[in-house]
């Protein structure tokens, strides 16, 4: 009953709003009553002929006829037909027409509010014969009146939003806009009302702002009971009244995790067994507990709270399956202890205080048991460290080692020496006790130390065994004399004084004595230089070497050999005798030696021994390179080609294509004359590609030629033409050969031009110019020179 008062009441006003704008459109300048039958006393007047209002034209016309919008008029118009109406503007011809007598204004076709809610037009008077205009233009407005012709549309066909579970009441979700394209202005035609036609009793929305909220307590918005909701929110306009216009949108809403579950063991007793061999840090075995929650409020940690095991395993996470790895973190002996228990306790490892307790964490009981395994046998040490004197006889017992099988049975262990680390079998060990004797003498200035392995082996198992190094320390005893640290040779002036020192030396000593060395120097009792020279230790491992007498004679004795006794003070003493040679030079004021005998110049001015064999090698170098030359120097010796003078080979340069010119030494072979026994059976041309190279000539036919004495050349010449001009790989050039013999009685005489007896001046070069164009160069070049002649 509402809706039908609303709408009469809305039909009312737009009939009056019309009359309105009808009675009000043209009045008149003189005061005279408006023509119409509503409301003519109320309107007065004015001072102007125009005085246009707006029109209201009622959009989506369905009429069959032209809709009918006002009547203008002016004073003007006094009735009599000689004015004429003209309407321009917005649609003024097409969509507005106006009867150009009477002034009635119409639209000629439905139109549409959202797509174009007023049109401005303009109206003028004018005269109809001579078409000036009576009054100026006045514009007006044709506005249309909205209906409710369109539906509400949402900004997104779908919504996605989310909300953490276990949200209080009237939490915040999303919110959900519509637009309504009529307008707004003009009764409730967009007015909005939003409502939940799908979601219930989940979630609400606001009828005003479409603002999504959560309609029950946290005890129902649990995500491990249900995650995904799809709610359905409807816009009506009318503000939501009774046959308004409506649209809907879906809203896809998920509850986000938060960490209000515990994790939980699968199982209460876990048992793992592993065998006693298995190494420190391998994984014994995992443990699974679950957690509701995902992501980072399922991530947990495991941890050994309790047991007699605590020490001897560890618990980890493996992050990619939030598995708990039990591992090793001690050796294990099943003939010490065969089984453990584990007490595991699991926790979230970030715990919300919202929604979890401090102590929300479970446990659960391990039972690992050890597997007996039959194991090598294990030495008492990882290694052994043992020392023997360097004299020390073969067969001393220089240590021993022991190990013992681990396993209840107690097998017994036999031992030996892996030779690949002993290899010159130095030392043996007895295989039933472990004693390291000495099988060879040992010197501890070629080896200070010796690393073997001992195995040790299961008699009952030969398979099991196991290894450990021995280091053998060789200790030094003073077994070897000391010796002069090099081969001392010096000189000693003929004007030296008595006193003076004239070398220091210096000894050495394998040996490795426990306090260093302490060598002694003196004079050998035997020496017969006793009177020349002496020795003076210095205390300091070194002696110096003193004269004991003024001047010595170079012509009397050049050369001294003084004996060094060296010892070297430790027990048992050992010494030895070392000889320094001293030559007698020449000096001069200052000590410098000026010459020495030839001895003394040799080994002091001389050459080395290496630099003497450098040089003899050189010299034989030498003297190969010599023999070599000379042998390939024999055999490119020849027998020479052109004997006489007049054996010379010319060639005529081609200048187009009539042959190879100079640079063709393939032309012809002048030996080939000479010995023509010796040619080849065919000679192919080496710059061009014969045209019939896939198949080979068959073999020339060849005659004896005469011997040089007594053969005629011409035939021979004649002979080769005829076999060149039949042979199609001949070259395809022309060329002309000297020969070294023409034979007797030649009417061609010698094709030579050095040998030719007529000068270039006697002979004619004319008939060049008859032979064609390939000889046009040619003729002038010759030709050319007797026309300049």
């Amino acid at each position: 009953m509402k809706t039908w008062i609303v709408l009469l009441l809305w039909a009312c006003a737009h009939q009056s709003v019309n009359a309105v704008a009808l009675s009000r459109g043209p009045v008149r300048r003189k005061t005279k009553e408006i023509e119409g039958r509503q409301d003519k006393d109320l309107l007065r007047r004015s001072k102007r002929g125009w005085m246009w209002r707006q029109f209201f034209l009622q959009e989506e016309y369905t009429g069959t006829e032209h809709q009918y919008i006002g009547k203008l008029h002016s004073d003007m118009d006094k009735g009599d037909g000689t004015v004429m109406y003209v309407l321009a503007g917005d649609g003024a011809g097409t969509i507005f027409v106006i009867d150009s007598n009477s002034g009635d204004l119409h639209a000629t076709r439905s139109l549409d509010r959202e797509e174009k809610p007023f049109y401005t037009l303009r109206a003028q008077v004018v005269n109809k014969k001579t078409g000036l205009p009576l009054e100026p233009e006045t514009e007006f407005t044709v506005k249309l009146h909205d209906i409710n012709d369109n539906e509400p549309k949402f900004d997104k066909e779908v919504y996605t939003a989310s909300v953490p579970e276990r949200s209080h009441i009237g939490t915040y979700v999303t919110q959900v806009t519509a637009q309504d394209a009529d307008d707004e202005m003009f009764g409730y035609s967009a007015k909005l009302s939003y409502s939940i036609s799908q979601g219930h009793p989940y979630f609400s929305v606001e009828p005003n702002t479409g603002i999504i909220r959560t309609a029950l307590g946290p005890s129902d918005m649990d995500r491990e009971q249900r995650e995904h909701y799809q709610v359905v929110i409807e816009a009506k306009d009318m503000a939501g009244q009774k046959g308004g216009l409506t649209g809907t949108t879906t809203v896809n809403i998920s509850l986000t995790d938060v960490n209000d579950n515990p994790p939980r063991f699968m199982q209460s007793i876990y048992q793992f067994s592993v065998p006693e061999i298995t190494k420190v840090g391998s994984s014994v075995g995992r443990i699974r507990a679950v957690d509701a929650d995902v992501s980072r409020n399922a991530e947990m940690d495991y941890t050994v709270v309790g047991g007699d095991g605590l020490d001897v395993f560890d618990v980890s996470t493996d992050r990619n399956t939030q598995e708990g790895i039990l591992s090793l973190k001690k050796p294990l002996d099943y003939e010490k202890k065969k089984s453990y228990t584990l007490q595991i306790q699991v926790q979230n490892t970030h715990p919300d205080p919202r929604f979890l307790s401090s102590d929300a964490k479970d446990m659960a009981t391990i039972r690992v048991s050890v597997e007996d395994v039959d194991e090598p046998p294990q030495f008492e040490k990882i290694s052994y460290i043992l020392e023997v004197k360097e004299d020390a006889a073969v067969g001393t017992v220089i240590g021993s080692v022991s190990a013992v099988d681990p396993d209840i049975r107690r097998s017994p262990v036999k031992y030996s020496i892996d030779r690949h680390t002993d290899v010159d079998r130095v030392f043996g060990v007895y295989a039933g006790n472990g004693s390291i004797f000495l099988q060879r003498p040992l010197d501890r200035e070629e080896f200070a130390w010796h690393n073997i392995s001992v195995i040790a082996t299961e008699f009952n198992n030969p398979e099991q065994t196991s290894r450990v190094p021995v280091y053998i320390r060789v200790l030094d005893v003073n077994d070897n004399p000391p010796m002069l640290a090099s081969f001392y040779e010096t000189f000693v002036c003929e004007n030296a004084k008595a006193g003076q020192k004239i070398q220091t030396i210096s000894a050495v000593d394998p040996d490795d004595p426990v306090g260093g060395h302490r060598f002694l120097f003196s004079l050998a009792p035997e020496s017969s230089v006793r009177a020349n020279f002496s020795v003076r230790d210095n205390g300091d491992n070194t002696a110096g070497i003193f004269t004991r007498r003024t001047g010595f004679g170079r012509m009397h004795k050049s050369t001294h050999l003084v004996s060094v006794v060296i010892s070297d003070g430790h027990y048992p003493m050992q010494t030895s005798t070392g000889t320094l040679t001293i030559r007698v030079c020449t000096c001069d004021r200052n000590g410098n030696m000026e010459m020495c005998n030839a001895e003394a110049l040799t080994s002091s001015a001389g050459l080395s021994t290496g630099a003497l064999v450098a040089i003899l090698l050189c010299i034989l170098i030498l003297l190969l390179i010599v023999v070599l030359f000379a042998a390939l120097k024999r055999q490119k010796k020849k027998e020479p080609l052109i004997i006489s003078k007049e054996d010379v080979r010319d060639n005529v340069v081609s200048y187009n294509d009539e042959g190879g010119g100079e640079e063709d030494t393939q032309a012809f072979d002048i030996g080939a004359l000479r010995h023509p026994e010796v040619m080849e059976e065919s000679k192919l041309r080496r710059d061009i590609l014969p045209s019939e190279s896939l198949y080979p000539p068959p073999p020339l036919r060849r005659t004896l030629v005469p011997s040089r004495e007594n053969a005629d050349v011409r035939d021979f010449i004649n002979q080769r033409v005829q076999e060149n001009d039949g042979n199609p790989t001949a070259p395809p050039y022309d060329s002309l050969a000297t020969y070294a013999y023409e034979g007797n009685g030649s009417v061609a005489e010698s094709l030579s031009s050095l040998g030719s007896v007529s000068s270039e001046g006697e002979q004619d070069y004319n008939y060049l110019s008859e032979w064609g164009p390939r000889f046009r160069k040619l003729a002038d070049m010759y030709g050319g020179e007797d026309m300049a002649e």
